[in-house]
């Protein structure tokens, strides 16, 4: 978040946790000398938690109508479940989803699963944004079911042009913490 300096506590879990050096090839093919895996961080107890309030009062700060939240699977699960969480203990609720990386093929072959119908006000959630097309992707679905897109939430923007792209499309984005925040030049 840009006028807001970052969680400290957010800032050492994910240093300690999902922070790697080494040589990576990251989802969008590029290479890249460090990797964040931010579920290392967002699926333990105390990511859970800071995560949790820290995302439910970000999304509160900037007037987002929210009445559900979810993302494309896997990154983004931890992360709705542990906002929905929060609001229990802060309402109003908001429950969430998880969108799928294709429908599925038997049962009801839903793309979208859980608290999810048309109408909804939706906040698309990422654990880690890059190229920002795992966003654009939820956002499309929920569009696609009839849910409205209130704004893009993510724990960690890698600051390589994703936020910008998701913002081009009219949506916008919020991030708890930059890679620059990490110690890591973007």
């Amino acid at each position: 978040m840009s006028s807001q300096l970052p969680d400290p506590r957010l800032v050492e879990l994910l240093r300690q946790r999902s922070l790697r050096t080494g040589r990576f090839t990251l989802s969008s093919g590029r290479t890249s000398t460090y990797y964040i895996d931010a579920r290392v961080t967002t699926m333990s107890a105390a990511g859970l938690k800071l995560v949790g309030e820290l995302g439910l009062a970000a999304v509160r700060r900037a007037g987002w109508p929210m009445d559900a939240v979810g993302g494309l699977t896997l990154g983004a699960d931890p992360v709705a479940y542990a906002i929905a969480r929060a609001s229990q203990d802060a309402p109003p609720v908001v429950d969430a989803f998880t969108v799928r990386k294709q429908a599925k093929d038997h049962g009801a072959g839903r793309r979208i699963e859980g608290c999810f119908r048309a109408g909804l006000r939706a906040v698309v959630v990422e654990d880690v944004i890059t190229s920002g097309a795992s966003a654009r992707t939820a956002i499309e679905a929920v569009a696609a079911e009839g849910g409205i897109v209130t704004g893009v939430l993510a724990v960690v923007d890698r600051q390589e042009g994703g936020r910008a792209a998701i913002e081009a499309g009219g949506v916008p984005v919020l991030c708890l913490v930059n890679v620059s925040d990490l110690g890591v030049a973007p």
